[in-house]
């Protein structure tokens, strides 16, 4: 089945891809979109939003009218600012402020009018990328998650055994840096709406089971290695994000210079629960 797009519009989008020399689902993440719908969109079996396409544009750096076919439309020679940047901050900006605002004032007390004044922009500009609110919540929900899934697989690329990944994958969940923090007060915010099954509760549902799948895969692998005791590598995975949990959520209720429940004193609990209930001696 052909969109009503027709073929222009994929096939344009696959240019703008290749022009910036990256994979499929880096341009995903690039303009904060589900890779599957992407993948759809391209395939034709789904039409892209005008939203989606003004991100395209913006990211890609080319004539958002080129990209639909306008007959008059500028040829796909990508704009410059000035400085030589490419163009195409926009998108990106109005999530990362969106998600700073939903840390510090919470999920549902951020609105569209505070993002455009973060940004010192317009409503209307807001809308042009992101059309309704819920589009921009869970944008911001799936940058956070893309960020932390990049940082992840850049952290464990050089460790040098599965006892150094784990102890990599649990340095990156210490809310050390102000990003950090940022990105554990999301995280607590959106707890409450996967408990109502909402559809960023959901996609942050599905992103958690993808996390524990991370670390059990690790412990299976370090069990094989006898690098870890035998033991069930999901029920193991359960009980090390669970801790991890707890320790963040009384890190951040505490503040990052209380005494016994710092980012310093998580880190020293979470290593000496490994140590004594997962490291093989």
């Amino acid at each position: 089945m052909q969109s009503e797009q027709g073929d222009a519009v994929p096939e344009r989008v696959r240019k703008v891809i290749a022009d910036a020399g990256v994979s499929q689902r880096e341009f995903a993440r690039r303009i904060v979109m589900d890779p599957s719908k992407l993948s759809r969109s391209l395939g034709g079996t789904r039409r892209f939003t005008a939203a989606e396409l003004s991100r395209i544009a913006a990211i890609g750096g080319v004539d958002a009218g080129w990209l639909i076919g306008a007959p008059a439309a500028a040829p796909p020679a990508r704009r410059q600012r000035a400085g030589g940047a490419t163009e195409g901050g926009r998108p990106l900006q109005i999530v990362r402020e969106t998600v700073r605002l939903i840390a510090e004032r919470g999920f549902h007390a951020v609105r569209v009018q505070d993002i455009a004044e973060a940004c010192a922009t317009s409503t209307a500009a807001i809308h042009y990328h992101f059309p309704g609110r819920d589009d921009l919540l869970e944008a911001a929900v799936r940058w956070c998650m893309d960020e932390d899934t990049a940082r992840r697989a850049a952290r464990v690329a050089s460790a040098a055994d599965t006892a150094d990944e784990l102890r990599q994958l649990i340095a990156l969940q210490i809310p050390r840096t102000p990003q950090q923090r940022w990105q554990w007060s999301v995280w607590l915010d959106l707890w409450a709406e996967a408990a109502r099954s909402t559809a960023v509760g959901r996609l942050h549902a599905d992103y958690y089971r993808q996390w524990r799948a991370t670390v059990a895969d690790v412990l299976r692998r370090g069990i094989a290695d006898g690098v870890f005791r035998p033991a069930d590598p999901e029920a193991a995975a359960l009980r090390l994000t669970a801790l991890i949990d707890g320790l963040a959520t009384q890190v951040l209720a505490s503040g990052p210079d209380a005494p016994g429940t710092g980012p310093d004193a998580m880190h020293e609990a979470l290593t000496a629960y490994v140590d004594a209930t997962l490291t093989a001696h």
